[in-house]
């Protein structure tokens, strides 16, 4: 009786107190609570979504344990520990958690930044979360507590936008934070002098901007990289790029594909070696020794009186069909420290994360080529020059001399090869010739993968081989590898691709490799241009390219037509940027339907490759033929290949026997749908066929 009491003292106590908060509120005493506030959160991490169905496990191994000692009981048997307890019920909850929960996802193993990235990510979604359809924008908007915790950059693309996040780099899950603490900017980790000299400086605490004593802060926030997740910090020059950009920046570098001969980025952050460590690709030491064996299986590593075996990576698939290798890095007879780096993985050169390679740009309109977003790629690449090119008659290769190229004062005629080219190609089992299998088969001959692409004087053409110099489009003679769109940079505000294409053309050609920290221009106004520019200029007084650095257009270069040997009208940036190859390849995506399944409602292809799905002509798609007037192929995509039934049967028929395709003469089944779905709402259409005969008597008529 006194505890009931109490607790309704209580109660009316806490009424009071909300009365007098909210009383308050009204004459602008107090604050609301911000629901949005990450104090207001709670993290569930794996173990605590885990401690559910675990805790019914438990409850259903503790009742199997009951019936098995009651049966034995009456039965007079003496149960053994084996038959007592069984591990049924705990193997059933753990594979239908992690196999059925709607938050379990395979690891995506792109490449190694995919590895890191994929295990730190937050999510409002799941069991007891939010929707993508229901969440509101307050909830997926960057709030003020997500300095320094959850990045503002990263997050998904489409309907999950905001609602998945990464943690900031620096940023660890526990029970305590700074809400409580004066948090001021700082530059570096030993104070000078200069700034205890002032009295007050600007500092940030609960939210609120502040102006304090130099002696009340408590915190410095001093790391450039603290804000952002692992994804957005590998970006060089993020702070002159559009966040929305950066935001498809940092989740395309997850797409890219480990290539075979990778390089590292000229133009980096200096994130690149802790990633690549912290991802588990490369093999390291775990102590010191000496190599005393390496094959591309194991290394062989003697230290402390014991012998360590390191075993590695040898053309391994990952679950996104990506190659996984380790390639050795130490030689027999060296000494090894702990922590070295034994050997590269995928996407690793020197322990260091390389996703891509350091291709020469230009950012120049080229004849309508590069027009919208497309890109212009030049030709050569992996191709060899030579004049041993088989399946091809010795009279051809005739004026070729040993490099392949035709001899000075060769007479050639129409057709005949000037330059001896082969470029390797892909080629499977399946397009092999039939002759070709079968020498495989019976002789063990290898079938050359080789593409004949030799260079051919053209139709029309004849006379004597004359020596030409031929400029290519570079101020030194190199020819550019891709062609960009120089509009495709203002309308997306990517300034920052500008300063890592200038800045790795000096990288080039000094052999230098730069680590750029965001935010650069804390320290000084304009920091990013003015070390661009000196960097050219060095560049270009140490290799004695004028052509680098000219004071009338910093940053651009005179380029040559490689066709005429002509200048262009104006001078183009051309530089190294980071070039990425994605996983999503056009092989994987490009499909045709010969037939396969409809639909049941609508009697139409299905949608997807998976399904051997079709075409889907839209209402845009019709426009487009009736702007043709092709009105044979309009009625063949919207009758034989749609939902005609009683037509396409008859087509299948008719193909097979060498037949004459009947005209549909009823309406398709898309039409009938409509007719039905008219009459559900209470309306008859009634359609019938007028000749013109008729019409004109009925004019008459009237």
């Amino acid at each position: 009786m006194p505890l009931e009491v109490d607790l309704k003292r209580d109660k009316e106590k806490l009424s009071c107190f909300e009365q007098d908060q909210l009383i308050g509120m009204k004459f602008g005493m107090g604050t609301l609570d911000d629901m949005n506030h990450l104090k207001k959160k709670h993290i569930r991490s794996v173990a605590d979504l885990l401690q559910d169905p675990f805790g019914l496990a438990l409850v259903r191994l503790e009742n199997m344990v009951r019936g098995t000692i009651c049966g034995a009981i009456r039965h007079k048997l003496k149960p053994t520990p084996q038959n007592l307890v069984t591990s049924t019920p705990l193997t059933t909850t753990y594979e239908s958690f992690f196999g059925l929960h709607p938050l379990s996802q395979v690891l995506d193993r792109t490449n190694p930044l995919t590895q890191i990235v994929h295990g730190i990510k937050l999510s409002y979604l799941g069991p007891g979360g939010l929707t993508g359809r229901t969440a509101s924008f307050r909830i997926r908007d960057i709030h003020p507590s997500h300095y320094g915790r959850i990045c503002p950059i990263d997050t998904s693309e489409g309907i999950n936008v905001g609602l998945i996040g990464s943690l900031a780099i620096h940023a660890r899950i526990g029970r305590w934070g700074d809400e409580y603490y004066m948090v001021a900017a700082g530059n570096s980790l030993a104070l000078n002098r200069g700034i205890q000299e002032e009295l007050v400086v600007p500092a940030r605490y609960r939210q609120e901007f502040l102006t304090i004593e130099w002696e009340e802060v408590h915190l410095r926030s001093i790391f450039p990289f603290q804000y952002f997740s692992i994804g957005a910090s590998l970006i060089p020059f993020i702070e002159h790029n559009d966040a929305n950009r950066a935001l498809m920046s940092s989740n395309m570098q997850r797409q890219a594909v480990p290539l075979s001969r990778s390089e590292k980025c000229i133009v980096g952050t200096g994130l690149e070696r802790q990633v690549a460590l912290d991802s588990g690709v490369p093999a390291i030491a775990d102590q010191e020794g000496k190599i005393i064996y390496t094959d591309t299986d194991k290394i062989l590593l003697s230290g402390n009186g014991d012998t360590l075996s390191i075993p590695l990576v040898i053309y391994q698939r990952s679950n996104k069909k990506t190659c996984m290798h380790q390639k050795p890095q130490v030689s027999r007879g060296k000494c090894i420290k702990k922590g070295q780096i034994l050997a590269d993985g995928a996407a690793t050169v020197g322990g260091e994360l390389t996703l891509g390679k350091n291709v020469l740009v230009a950012y120049m309109p080229w004849e309508g080529y590069n027009s919208e977003d497309a890109t212009h790629v030049t030709s050569h690449g992996p191709e060899r020059i030579t004049n041993e090119i088989p399946h091809l008659e010795a009279r051809l290769l005739r004026n070729l001399d040993k490099k392949g190229i035709v001899m000075l004062g060769s007479w050639v005629e129409t057709g005949e090869i000037l330059v001896g080219k082969l470029t390797p190609q892909m080629a499977k089992e399946s397009s092999y010739a039939p002759e070709d299998r079968l020498l495989r088969a019976i002789l063990g001959i290898q079938v050359s993968t080789s593409k004949e692409t030799c260079l051919k004087l053209p139709i029309g053409g004849r006379g004597r081989v004359i020596d030409v110099r031929w400029i290519q489009k570079r101020g030194d003679g190199r020819p550019v590898d891709m062609v960009f769109n120089p509009l495709g940079v203002p309308s997306r505000m990517n300034v920052g691709q500008i300063f890592e294409c200038s800045l790795g053309l000096a990288g080039g050609l000094l052999d230098r490799h730069y680590r750029i920290a965001p935010f650069d221009e804390r320290y000084e106004q304009e920091a990013s241009r003015k070390l661009v520019f000196s960097e050219l200029y060095e560049a270009s007084k140490q290799t004695a390219n004028p052509w680098v650095f000219e004071p009338e257009y910093p940053g651009k270069s005179k380029i040559f037509d490689g066709r005429t040997g002509d200048p262009f009208e104006q001078p183009v940036i051309i530089g190294n940027p980071y070039i990425l190859k994605f996983i999503h390849q056009v092989d994987d995506k490009i499909h045709g339907r010969s037939s396969g399944h409809y639909a049941l409602v609508t009697q139409q292809p299905l949608r997807g490759r998976a399904k051997q799905g079709g075409q889907r002509v839209g209402e845009m798609e019709v426009w487009a033929l009736e702007g043709f007037g092709v009105a044979h192929i309009l009625q063949e995509m919207l009758t034989y290949k749609s939902d005609h039934i009683r037509a396409r049967q008859e087509v299948l028929g008719t193909t097979i026997i060498g037949g004459t395709i009947p005209k549909p003469e009823d309406a398709p089944e898309s039409f009938r749908l409509l007719v039905r779905e008219l009459r559900s709402l209470a309306l008859e259409l009634n359609h019938f066929l007028v000749s013109e005969k008729n019409f004109q008597i009925n004019r008459k008529d009237a």
